[in-house]
């Protein structure tokens, strides 16, 4: 299985994935307005033989094969706060 991979210009690190170039006629009308123009960032085999820096490949083929098409989010902000008060309890 091919996908198509775009880059959000309005959004850093965020990727939408569908199966044919330029078809977007699967993914929500709202989606598109907050996603951007779509930049094309690559073509890629799901075949597994390589594995996707930030998503699961499975996830990605079962979302396009139902939904049409699969949104890949940047991961959430590290809490830093949250990390030194923990390595502060811990040396304590």
């Amino acid at each position: 299985m091919l996908c198509v991979i775009y880059r959000s210009p309005k959004r850093d690190q965020t990727y939408l994935y569908v199966e044919k170039k330029d078809d977007f006629s699967r993914v929500p009308e709202e989606l598109l307005k907050s996603f951007g123009k779509p930049q094309l960032a690559m073509i890629l085999s799901l075949d597994g033989k390589k594995k996707l820096a930030s998503a699961d490949i499975e996830k990605v083929k079962n979302a396009i094969n139902e939904q049409g098409y699969y949104l890949q989010l940047p991961p959430p902000p590290e809490d830093l706060l949250k990390m030194h008060i923990g390595q502060t309890k811990s040396s304590l």
